[in-house]
């Protein structure tokens, strides 16, 4: 049972200025403990959740022990509790937590529980952001137009999300059209520190996309989560976690003229990614923190994921206080901020001598060694500085097919695939740019590199230079505030006449919601197999997640992706060759469109208004006209209707009873997948569009869903039996099982067939068959996806044999009831001899009680061969969710009744 909190004797009042009471807090100096002084900022945040949480039940003394001695116990892989402050939810992971809410509901009521217990305990945050399709570009009106058909299409979901808003308590909806919700939260929602009920205490959160971390630029702890996860952390269960190791990171100096935030974070990504951050944090610090703003610090935190840290982590400074100035919040939140956070030790003053932190690692980066680049073809953090650009892009032909290659033949290269577009003489060639999108939370929260790139345009325009008409340009602005602050600097025309059209309010090509190119393009691309090039402001460049039929894809900053347009191919040395003529015919360089520093810096100034984040919030709050027009019931459980094809229940709780099931083994499985390395979950969770000959596609037919009316996976997250065809779905899945075929297919094993990866899974399925998958090295990485694990369980998957597992994607496969094992260090599918032909044997004990976080299990197979494995429960939580099936029936259980 709970206790009282034993810390209650360091609980203090913290005073105001002029008299009066802010609220109560924990305060850890009154711990006079010193090693808490040398703990990073983030490690302290963990801290002072535990001792605000400490009832001796779910966090205990020995918690708070283990984080104050972190020094000592971060090495050795120790498990603590975390409550969040918030969880922070968007549409494409929201409708699923909802729709499992209710699910969770029904399912408490069938058993005889208070349906009512399920409700969000800590507040809950839903930004509507997903479902901005790029169907209409390069027009004026794009927006109103794409919204209309986002409510066409999204009406039946939205409405579901609205009935979730009126049904749980906790949960704030901010409704289509609001912006994307990592820049919602860092421009409104972030609340550095929470003021609860008289209560003090750093803001926290988790979210249901890998991105949340953009939110440590303000100072606030928080990283991406499956959606399972959120939804017991929204229950009030603590996340059991490892405490992690931090990298310090030292930046020095300042950037030089004209090298962009972007052209940062894909350096940090790079160094990063080399010197090998999964499962960690990174704590930035040094004097060059001073050189940056906080949307510059947002956009090196926003890709920790890509970088592959838990969070990249900027303490709380008097940068942050301005920012927190210039974006609305009132001076007496502010004021409160500030003194918490100095009181409690948490505020960097670089005025006063620094304590140094102790750190696991060290990195060291000066910033005036930061040179233009992009990233890609194919991952993040394949950086390429732009000097270089064209060798590697011919490299890239050559080479065989991989992140970096795409095996074109010499004879081939130079090859012109001629079209007509539109009537007028059109021509392709390899590297041609036919996407060039200014879109992600990454780069629109940054007024530096948006007004940058309409700086270009402007110049650009001036000069006459022009882009061309196939190509789809796009411009889809974080929040409303970036369409008032273009609009107040006068630049937005410029934008608008080289195809930079506003599309929407939301993610968009980053996501896969690039919508479709023109036919004409398409056609050319696909009948002479060209590789066409994407060229975008996001995070991600994962092949086949852009557009199916972009096959290079490269991520840069807005200036930049303006630049590529304009020049229209990826196969250009902006240093020696012309972007293009100009009205009198002169050739035009890159360095004649780029502008300084200092330029960009005038405008952001002069253009960027307090008043416009004040407004822009104001007006989402009381909705649109065609959200607010939305007729949803007021019941407390939901009215499911069986023939929707958007909203489904899901068979998560069917014949659950109150008695956990005990954990299970793998008997003689038959391999459904075999992967090598870098399998990420865009290849395994169903994203971007549905392909009119897939699983999906086919049950959308069958159940009267024309094909123009298909929408997106992402949009149809709350329908299982859709998500779960689309599983694997992914066209350019390498499965070697089909010896060098790529797309979603697998071979069925008994039979020889050759079957889409969903109908082989149900033919295992319907004959009692066992299947597991095989994989390389780092399995799972990319977006946190809760469908990542929900679909191959709802495939019958059983567990998953990798090299190494992205840690939120090897965590969700648990709380699926997955079983994730990882082969012994130096071992793989390809040492040990196996084909995936064979059959698998894993033998776990009965008893939840006899197994061991990280414990060694015997893999046999029916070859006579076996080898040893180890089982990647990394936690007794994680033990107890597969001993229940899942962590939502363990949540059900232990709502109901006593712990199991």
């Amino acid at each position: 049972m709970a206790a009282e909190n034993a810390f209650n004797t360091i609980l203090k009042t913290l005073e105001k200025p002029d008299g009066g009471e802010f609220g109560k807090y924990y305060c850890l100096p009154a711990l006079n403990d010193p090693r808490i002084d040398k703990l990073p900022y983030c490690i302290k945040i963990l801290l002072e959740s535990a001792i605000r949480n400490c009832d001796e039940f779910q966090v205990k003394s020995k918690d708070v022990e283990k984080i104050i001695d972190w020094e000592n116990t971060s090495p050795k892989q120790v498990e603590i509790p975390f409550m969040p402050a918030r969880v922070l939810l968007q549409d494409a992971t929201g409708v699923p937590a909802v729709v499992d809410l209710a699910c969770m509901r029904d399912a408490m009521n069938k058993l005889g529980g208070d349906s009512n217990k399920i409700n969000p305990l800590v507040p809950v945050d839903l930004v509507i952001d997903h479902s901005v399709q790029v169907d209409v570009a390069r027009y004026e009106n794009a927006v109103q137009a794409n919204m209309e058909l986002e409510f066409q299409r999204n009406k039946e979901r939205f409405a579901f999300l609205k009935w979730g808003s009126n049904a749980f308590d906790n949960m704030l909806v901010f409704p289509p059209g609001s912006g994307i919700v990592h820049q919602v939260n860092l421009e409104c929602l972030g609340r550095v520190v929470f003021n609860r009920n008289g209560m003090l205490y750093p803001d926290s959160v988790v979210g249901t996309d890998s991105h949340t971390t953009m939110i440590n630029g303000l100072g606030v702890a928080g990283w991406g989560v499956g959606g399972i996860e959120a939804e017991a952390a929204m229950l009030g269960q603590p996340m059991s976690m490892v405490l992690p190791g931090v990298v310090g990171f030292k930046l020095l100096r300042k950037l030089r003229d004209g090298v962009t935030a972007t052209d940062l974070v894909l350096t940090v990504t790079q160094m990063l990614r080399k010197h090998g951050v999964v499962g960690k944090f990174v704590e930035f610090y040094g004097e060059g923190m001073g050189e940056l703003s906080l949307a510059d610090r947002a956009t090196i935190a926003n890709m920790s994921p890509d970088y592959g840290a838990t969070m990249g982590f900027f303490p709380v400074d008097h940068l942050t206080l301005q920012y927190l100035q210039l974006t609305g919040r009132s001076d007496e939140t502010i004021a409160m901020i500030e003194s918490y956070l100095r009181t409690n030790k948490m505020f960097v003053d670089y005025n006063e001598p620094q304590i140094e932190k102790v750190y696991s690692s060290y990195l060291e980066l000066k910033l005036e060694d930061v040179e233009p680049c992009i990233s890609g073809p194919k991952r993040p953090h394949d950086r390429v500085p732009l000097q270089e650009m064209k060798a590697d892009w011919h490299a890239c032909l050559d080479n065989r097919v991989g992140f970096k290659g795409f095996a074109i033949p010499k004879e081939s290269q130079n090859k012109v695939a001629k079209f007509s577009f539109h009537g007028t003489p059109a021509e392709l060639r390899h590297g041609d740019v036919v996407i060039a999108a200014i879109t992600s939370c990454t780069n629109t929260s940054n007024p530096s590199v948006m007004l940058g790139a309409a700086v270009v345009a402007k110049k650009a325009c001036e000069l006459g230079l022009e882009v061309k008409p196939w190509i789809k340009t796009s411009l889809a602005p974080g929040s409303g505030v970036v369409t008032r602050y273009l609009q107040k600097s006068g630049l937005q025309k410029y934008l608008n006449q080289l195809g930079f059209h506003i599309v929407g309010y939301g993610c968009t090509t980053c996501i896969g919601n690039s919508g479709d190119i023109d036919e004409s393009v398409a056609s050319a691309i696909s009948e002479n197999d060209m590789v066409a090039a994407a060229v975008l402001s996001g995070n991600r460049n994962f092949e086949g997640r852009v557009h199916p039929l972009t096959r290079a894809n490269y991520l840069a900053s807005p200036p930049l992706v303006v630049a590529y347009s304009l020049a229209g191919t990826v196969d250009i040395d902006f240093e020696k060759e012309p972007i293009g003529k100009g009205k009198d015919g002169k050739e035009i360089f890159f360095r004649d469109i780029w502008p300084s520093s200092e330029e960009v810096a005038n405008v952001v100034q002069s253009s960027v208004l307090p008043d416009m984040f004040k407004a822009t919030y104001q007006a989402i709050t009381k909705g649109n006209p065609m959200w607010n027009e939305l007729s949803v019931p007021s019941s407390n459980l939901y009215a499911w209707d069986s023939t929707s094809t958007y909203i489904h229940k899901p068979p998560y709780f069917k014949d659950m009873t109150m008695s956990p099931p005990g954990p299970h083994g793998v008997k003689d499985a038959y391999c459904l997948l075999n992967f090598g390395d870098s399998i990420t979950t865009d290849y395994v969770s169903p994203a971007g569009s549905i392909h009119k000959d897939s699983p999906a596609a086919k049950f959308l037919l069958e159940h009267g869903v024309d094909r123009r009316d298909f929408n997106s996976y992402g949009s149809r997250r709350g329908n299982d039996e859709v998500m779960a065809r689309g599983t694997f779905a992914n066209i350019r899945l390498v499965n070697k099982l089909l010896e060098g075929e790529v797309g979603p297919k697998t071979i069925h094993i008994p039979t020889g067939e050759k079957l889409s990866v969903y109908d082989a899974a149900m033919r295992y399925n319907t004959a009692g068959q066992d299947t597991i998958i095989l994989a390389g090295a780092e399995y799972g990485s990319g977006s946190s996806r809760d469908w990542a694990a929900k679909g191959p369980m709802m495939l019958g998957i059983k567990a998953v044999i990798a090299k190494s597992f992205e840690q939120i994607h090897r965590s969700n496969l648990v709380g699926m009831g997955i079983i994730p094992l990882c082969f012994k260090p130096g071992d793989d599918a390809d040492t040990l001899g196996l084909t995936g032909h064979e059959r698998y044997t894993i033998n776990l004990p009965n008893s939840v009680s006899e197994i061991r976080p990280g414990q060694d299990v015997t893999v046999a197979t029916d070859t006579s061969k076996s080898f040893s494995c180890t089982v990647r429960f990394d936690t007794e939580v994680e033990l107890a969710y597969f001993n229940h099936g899942g962590i939502l029936q363990y949540v059900i259980r232990n709502l109901i009744g006593p712990k199991q």
